[in-house]
């Protein structure tokens, strides 16, 4: 796909060809671990469900950039989302994950299709922030794994897509609220133009995976 891609894009046959991943037996445990080695969110109890488009051509690349559905992060990060999946779970909620750790390569790809530092973190300043195994894209869905009503799809590179952004129907800014309470209670923090992006509080105390 060349130049920026369409703001309201939406990647629907993606679903039948991911979340199945998620539907599989639960771990009998939660996720231990120790350290900051990259772990597998298979491993999370209560498990989400997956819809990884970077690992279909359901994306704005147009692309598959991701050989294997294996989302990872960071063990600290990773004991932090079970966390707040185990608050959700309490509510008849769950997360859906878009994108968690991120190779630098796929990183400086989207970074050349979009230069937009509101978007996509361009690497040569900060080297990216999926890159470190901190930063996850993530959505609500019900107890069926149905997705809750949100300001936008994943990806769309609009100011819709901004926190707290203007003219969102109430009940869509709600549940985007509701997921950034959930989330910031268990120590990430909202990216400002991406209610989908969260990044664990101390991303910037960790390099990024592989150097």
């Amino acid at each position: 796909m060349q130049g920026k891609p369409c703001a309201h894009r939406v990647f629907r046959p993606v679903a039948s060809l991911l979340i199945a991943l998620a539907l599989g037996p639960a771990q009998a445990t939660p996720l231990q671990c120790s350290g900051i080695e990259l772990v597998s969110l298979l491993k999370l109890k209560p498990r989400p469900l997956f819809e990884l488009r970077y690992a279909s051509p359901y994306n704005f690349l147009g692309t598959m950039l991701y050989p294997q559905l294996d989302p990872q992060l960071r063990c600290p990060v990773a004991l932090a989302l079970q966390q707040v999946q185990d608050d959700l779970a309490a509510q008849g909620l769950g997360l859906k994950v878009w994108d968690a750790y991120r190779p630098l390569a796929v990183q400086q790809a989207m970074w050349d299709a979009i230069r937009d530092p509101r978007y996509v973190s361009d690497p040569a300043v900060n080297a990216g922030r999926h890159t470190r195994g901190t930063a996850v894209d993530v959505t609500l869905v019900d107890r069926r794994g149905n997705p809750l009503p949100m300001p936008t799809d994943f990806d769309d590179f609009s100011e819709a897509a901004h926190v707290d952004a203007a003219g969102i129907a109430p009940e869509r800014a709600a549940n985007a609220r509701r997921l950034r309470e959930a989330m910031t209670r268990r120590g990430f923090q909202a990216f400002p133009t991406e209610w989908w992006h969260f990044d664990w509080k101390n991303w910037t105390e960790l390099p990024v995976v592989g150097r």
